[in-house]
């Protein structure tokens, strides 16, 4: 059905819609993929507090 609206180019406010559509869920997984690894980096490459204060002693 998708396929036949876009073919048929009569109505291209309908194909733009589509192709938006096509982009967000497309974009979707790579923005929660990106946003996962972020926070599990941040988690990661914090330094210890307990490690910095025994090395000052």
């Amino acid at each position: 059905m998708c396929r036949a609206v876009l073919e048929s180019g009569e109505d291209q406010n309908m194909a733009e819609g589509i192709n938006d559509g096509i982009v967000f869920l497309m974009a979707v997984p790579y923005i929660l993929v990106g946003a996962i690894g972020f926070i599990i980096y941040r988690k990661f490459s914090k330094p210890d507090k307990t490690e910095s204060t025994n090395q000052n002693l």
